[in-house]
């Protein structure tokens, strides 16, 4: 990669893509660059810098919305919310310790690009699911946008869920405009020690099921609560299970003993304070305990709950490495001995009985080019990402060989 374009307005941006076009340059989309190791790695002939392109330009808290330019620090956007006592609900990851460096969280527009979502996901939904607009450049050099300041704004083609995800492959983000939500007054996390696996999926979906309101579900085997930084954790001196409990006191209160209640037979019953409470849940969504062993290759699985304990089993008998599970159970985050193709068949075989996903989080630029960081896309939905890249970047500008070869 030669050289890189600074833009420092949508207009600049909508120039340099089409000076791409009729030159046959193609560009790596960056705004902090966080987010380059995720993914596979992008066969581009220059980047395209859109960090100029950072500012909040809306923000109404009495109607829990704001508008960002799309390379604005989420740092930034999360110290404005916090200022009015709001926050991000769909708890956006932070890969920065994953891969080692200290960039920081990233930009709104490489979330939104990556869809990424933390613990909270099956209680508030996905990035995408908060995205109320956008406004992109697509590969044709064309501005185009989506949606607007509202929740029911869409007619037509739903763009936002289509450009959410899509790894910067189909437009350049320049304007984003999203919902926020009040933050919790307060937080509390109930703990369950000693649940092997399969009963701590049990303790999770009894407590997902229950009345409680439960706002994140996740379980440390042994051996990754032992390196958790969170000191009742680590000195648990065995597995823990987590439960996270959030809103008003009186009504956290209750909800932490109902739940004490309702999984004692699981093990025994610790409970943490808002303070550890955010420290550990910080940890699990963005993969923190895998942080320093940089060698490893870090797998991210989404399987049915009922499954994840089966299905980490019988990767874990083939390749040497650690687990954690999220999301109740349904999100499985694997280290795992480096291999020269990630062990991505012993992966992707260990879904075939039950369904799901995987992808390949962290790895070598030379593995991630060399093996499907993605889940493979059925013939028939192969065939329709290539036509959706086509009608949006006909001659592959935008990002090119990011999700899938050759696209």
């Amino acid at each position: 990669m030669s050289e890189s374009l600074g833009p420092n307005s949508a207009e600049q941006v909508i120039e340099a893509v089409q000076w791409a076009v009729s030159g046959n340059a193609s560009f790596e989309v960056l705004g902090s660059g966080s987010k380059r190791p995720y993914g596979r790695p992008c066969q581009a002939s220059q980047a395209l810098d859109l960090s100029a392109l950072s500012g909040i330009g809306l923000y109404e808290p009495e109607e829990l919305v704001m508008g960002a330019a799309a390379a604005t620090p989420l740092s930034e956007i999360e110290a404005a919310l916090a200022e009015h006592s709001q926050q991000l609900a769909f708890e956006p990851m932070n890969l920065s310790a994953l891969y080692g460096g200290g960039g920081g969280a990233g930009t709104i527009g490489g979330v939104i690009a990556c869809n990424l979502s933390g613990p909270r996901r099956p209680h508030a939904g996905a990035a995408r699911d908060h995205l109320l607009g956008f406004q992109a450049v697509s590969g044709r050099g064309e501005v185009f946008k989506s949606g607007g300041r509202v929740v029911k704004n869409v007619t037509g083609f739903d763009l936002s869920k289509l450009i959410t995800g899509s790894f910067g492959t189909l437009g350049v983000l320049t304007e984003i405009t999203f919902k926020v939500l009040p933050a919790p007054q307060k937080l509390r996390t109930v703990l369950v020690i000693g649940a092997g696996d399969g009963a701590a999926i049990q303790a999770m979906n009894k407590a997902l099921q229950s009345a409680c309101e439960v706002s994140g579900a996740a379980h440390l085997p042994a051996a990754v609560a032992a390196g958790c930084g969170v000191d009742r954790v680590s000195r648990a001196g065995g597995a823990v299970t987590a439960i996270r409990v959030e809103g008003p006191a009186p009504s956290v209160d209750a909800r932490c003993r109902t739940l004490r209640g309702l999984l004692e037979e699981f093990g025994e019953m610790g409970q943490l304070s808002s303070g550890d409470s955010m420290a550990l849940w910080r940890q699990v969504r963005d993969a923190v305990f895998f942080a320093g062993d940089g060698q490893s290759q870090v797998w991210r699985l989404s399987v049915p709950p009922a499954a994840g304990a089966e299905t980490a089993a019988e990767i874990l008998d083939a390749i040497d490495g650690r687990v954690y599970y999220d999301w109740g159970g349904g999100l499985l985050w694997l280290a795992m001995a480096p291999l020269a193709d990630a062990g991505y068949k012993a992966v992707r075989g260990a879904l075939k009985a039950s369904g799901g996903h995987a992808t390949l989080v962290r790895a070598s630029d030379e593995v991630r080019a060399s093996v499907p960081v993605l889940q493979p896309q059925p013939a028939a939905l192969a065939a329709l990402t290539a036509r959706i890249k086509d009608a949006f970047d006909p001659k592959g500008v935008l990002n090119p060989g990011r999700m899938y070869e050759g696209l």
